[in-house]
């Protein structure tokens, strides 16, 4: 998974430099990232707080950490069903 270039608090900085009124170009000039990457980030940290961005982090670590358990389980599962139906 690629890491990011900053952390939560510096793209919320970033937001809400944009939204105390300066144009978005001149904050993605000056932050070194694309429009597309600022849109991004707004889209996926749009009106949040620091706290609330490292909520979500932690929310989906812990996601992360589910699903892998839940993938290991029915693999697990579907190996006793195929040991279970061969015919001794």
């Amino acid at each position: 998974m690629k890491r990011l270039r900053f952390t939560e608090e510096q793209i919320i900085g970033i937001l809400r430099e944009q939204e105390s009124g300066q144009k978005t170009a001149d904050v993605c000039r000056r932050h070194g990232i694309s429009e597309a990457t600022f849109y991004k980030y707004k889209a996926k940290f749009g009106g949040m707080d620091v706290s609330d961005a490292r909520k979500l982090k932690a929310l989906e670590d812990e996601n992360a950490r589910l699903k892998k358990l839940l993938a290991e389980a029915m693999l697990d599962n579907a190996m006793l069903k195929d040991v279970a139906s061969k015919k001794w």
